[in-house]
């Protein structure tokens, strides 16, 4: 008789197992892209990851008859609950063979650590947060994951839904490319709303980085405050991400939306760096970096990883500018297609930008919750 247990992650060794599972989940799934050990590392790092300086986390195992089978992160986001008035938990790095017993008995033992901490719900997937790697995908299995963005397979759908779990939100993301996003309409719209609000677009300058990245938290703070489920990050979580990007920034792509002087906006794209990181086949970083070396001619798409315009100017249309600016940047750059992702089911606004640049929603995400 097959006996499976749920251990909670406790030794260096346990953390490198639980980290390295999804190599045996996704061995036939082509699409997958193998992450750097390293990032997986540091986001489930509570030492090191400033995140955990306001939430708490544990983290688990499933194994059955010594074999690991599935892994869970269990997580209360305290400055979640804080901005939102709520009191949900959430799971998040869920990896589990296809076998609906021992999803039951993940989130079983996530709900059960999450209820010892008193919240009522649990909502998901969060790895940890909004503002790492979010959602489930849904629609859009075909295709390999953009740069910071998820991949699971398909039966993970039935696994969560079964285990009690209904969805919450969707998130969409756009393909967008260079044969249809530019048009005569779009240019003349854009140079209108350009002179008639006063607004200017200018690009991020390296030379002043910690300036910029502070201008920018300000704006991001502002920007998504009223967004569904959104979080601010506190400095050091900021300055955190901006360490780790900043070898990776393409400044051109990373776009201050002002007017008349005054920062409103802004748009930040990547390299898809996912098409040169799935030659890095066991994750390392050495070769990941050799492989970021060798396949840097072969990017040609990026993805716009945050846009957006605060409260108090989003009638300036500033928004659908600077999707038209990153096109026009990225084309320039070399950049034949991108994605615009991921964007809230009910943003109507933004939907209506990615549309703008004749954007094909292509893919879904999806947020789960249910009650402990």
């Amino acid at each position: 008789m097959s006996q499976l247990e749920i251990k909670t992650v406790v030794s260096k060794k346990d953390v490198e197992t639980f980290i390295k599972l999804p190599w045996a989940i996704y061995k036939d799934y082509p699409q997958w892209v193998p992450p750097l050990l390293m990032d997986r590392r540091k986001l489930i790092d509570r030492e090191k990851n400033p995140f955990y300086k306001h939430s708490v986390a544990e983290f688990f195992l499933a194994r059955r008859n010594g074999a690991v089978v599935g892994r869970i992160g269990a997580i209360v986001n305290h400055n979640h609950n804080k901005e939102h008035k709520e009191n949900v938990g959430f799971f998040g790095f869920f990896e589990s063979i296809d076998d609906q017993a021992v999803a039951d008995e993940l989130f079983a033992r996530a709900r059960g650590w999450l209820k010892g901490q008193k919240v009522d719900s649990v909502r998901g997937p969060a790895n940890p947060s909004v503002n790492d790697e979010y959602g489930l995908l849904v629609e859009g299995f075909d295709m390999p994951p953009v740069v910071l963005m998820t991949y699971n397979p398909p039966y993970y759908v039935a696994l969560i839904e079964k285990a009690g779990f209904t969805k919450v939100k969707d998130l969409y993301a756009y393909q967008v490319a260079e044969k249809t996003v530019m048009s005569e309409r779009l240019e003349r719209i854009s140079a209108q709303v350009k002179e008639r609000e006063g607004l200017t677009f200018r690009t991020f300058n390296m030379e002043d980085f910690k300036g910029e990245v502070d201008r920018i938290k300000g704006l991001y703070n502002r920007a998504w405050m009223y967004n569904w489920g959104a979080v601010p990050m506190t400095d050091e979580e900021f300055d955190y991400l901006a360490r780790d990007l900043k070898p990776v920034i393409v400044p051109e792509l990373v776009i201050i939306a002002e007017y008349r002087g005054e920062p409103i906006g802004f748009a930040l794209s990547l390299p898809d760096l996912n098409i040169a990181l799935k030659h890095n086949k066991r994750g390392w970083f050495l070769p990941g970096l050799y492989s970021l070396m060798r396949y840097r001619k072969k990017i040609h798409s990026a993805r716009i990883l945050v846009l957006g315009v605060v409260r108090e100017r989003l009638n300036t249309g500033a928004a659908n500018v600077l999707f038209h600016e990153t096109a026009v940047r990225g084309i320039r750059l070399g950049y034949t297609t991108g994605e615009a992702g991921w964007v809230l089911e009910d943003n109507v606004r933004m939907i209506r930008a990615a549309e703008f640049l004749n954007g094909k929603r292509y893919k879904t995400y999806r947020i789960y919750e249910s009650k402990i």
